[in-house]
């Protein structure tokens, strides 16, 4: 049997996990850009994200099955339309109906409007109204760019001064539009489903961790790790979430004709009084659990995700096949690029790069920031801990930091 040939549009270490899966499951794969990592596992083709155009092009002379988006800059270039229009198979959804994930202000006001329960939000254009604003709101506040930007864009501020500040900063940079909202402590949460805009599967329940430090100290991330299955939500607080949440926001995108097709995260807080509010929504995997929940998932991806491209989806599908192994995932990173990395070869753990480079002696270097996300799969989530942090230690380069915390409960549990 021929092997089916698929296209990931990406860049970063969920590209890597979403590559590494299709060739588990016999595709022939291909990264659009991919990075220097992806290189050494699948081919890879020097066309930009943003450049739909000429990915169709790629996808129509070279017979590619099916194209499978998880970069927001495709996404908001409406790759998906495109593809669709030229009878592409893509799994990816409309920028249309991406933008309540991709824009936060968006996602804030579409919770709103469906009455889904959110922290108290606002959203201002204009620098003085944003600081009026914060003389009087309740601290900590996040405030956080509309839209993800390179570098530092959202912060948790405990002080009117830090929060005017970071605002100042915003808004001097350029940014139009900056979203705040009450900080709420408690459990964070992310559940994944799978939908082809009509009906929606639920694929994962992941923890997650976005401050830097441990203990939830310093700055807020884009995640420093994560474990699934949470085994602090329930299948009740699950039932509710597909029910109120899922279906409400998959309905009235359909009801904009505007339906989600593609894996929609719903970020969410388990408050200490046991009530669930809604935070954002994400498009995809996040770079810090894609290869957590990878791990786990028993069906082919090319099955799975062609059924939702061809309209099958109902179908074949009332459930997903989940292992009943546990993954843990901690990111490593450094504010030191350019120094040598060792130790990789000694790991248990699955190593899921980030765009690390080699230098002249073929020797792993490090980039400042983000380097690899480590993940371990076993039968239980404190043997993965366990192995994950035993690794951890293993890999050696300088300025090397990660969260020493991520799934301690469970020593507990």
């Amino acid at each position: 049997m021929e092997k089916k040939k698929v296209l990931i549009v990406g860049a970063s270490a969920k590209e890597y996990a979403l590559v590494e899966k299709f060739i588990e499951n016999g595709c022939d794969v291909i990264a659009a850009p991919g990075n220097s990592r992806i290189k050494d596992i699948a081919e890879c083709v020097d066309i930009r994200e943003e450049n739909i155009q000429e990915l169709l092009e790629y996808v129509l002379e070279n017979a590619v099955d099916l194209t499978v988006v998880s970069s927001e800059t495709a996404i908001k270039n409406n790759i998906a339309e495109l593809f669709q229009s030229n009878n592409q198979l893509i799994f990816a959804p409309s920028a249309q109906s991406a933008e309540v994930a991709i824009s936060r202000s968006a996602g804030k006001k579409f919770l709103y409007k469906l009455r889904i329960p959110t922290p108290r939000f606002a959203i201002y254009d204009k620098l003085q109204m944003a600081v009026d604003y914060l003389k009087n709101a309740p601290m900590p506040q996040v405030i956080r760019t509309d839209k993800a930007l390179a570098g530092a864009d959202r912060l948790v501020c405990s002080t009117f001064l830090t929060a005017k500040t970071f605002t100042e900063d915003l808004f001097c940079k350029g940014e139009e539009k900056v979203v705040f909202e009450d900080y709420v402590y408690g459990h964070e949460f992310t559940v994944y489903v799978v939908t082809d805009g009509y009906n929606a599967v639920h694929l994962a329940t992941a923890a997650n961790y976005k401050f830097a430090e441990d203990g939830g100290g310093g700055i807020l991330t884009a995640g420093t790790g994560a474990y699934t299955p949470d085994y602090k939500i329930s299948k009740d607080i699950e039932l509710g979430l597909m029910k109120n949440v899922v279906n409400n926001v998959l309905q009235a995108l359909e009801k904009r004709e505007t339906p989600y097709l593609g894996i929609l995260g719903v970020d969410c807080v388990l408050k200490e009084d046991g009530r669930v509010v809604v935070i954002d929504f994400k498009p995809f995997l996040s770079d810090h659990d894609a290869k957590a929940i990878l791990n786990l998932v028993d069906e082919n991806l090319y099955t799975l995700f062609e059924a939702c491209a061809v309209g099958s989806f109902a179908d074949d599908y009332e459930s997903i096949k989940i292992s009943d192994n546990a993954s843990v995932s901690v990111v490593l990173s450094t504010r030191a690029g350019g120094c040598v990395i060792e130790g990789l070869e000694l790991l248990e753990s699955d190593v899921t790069p980030f765009a690390i480079v080699k230098n002249e002696y073929l020797e792993l270097q490090t980039i400042e920031g983000r380097n690899f996300v480590l993940t371990k799969t076993a039968k239980t989530l404190s043997r993965a801990r366990e192995t994950l942090y035993e690794d951890a230690e293993l890999i050696k380069f300088s300025g090397k930091k990660y969260r020493t915390d991520i799934c301690k409960q469970v020593e507990k549990f």
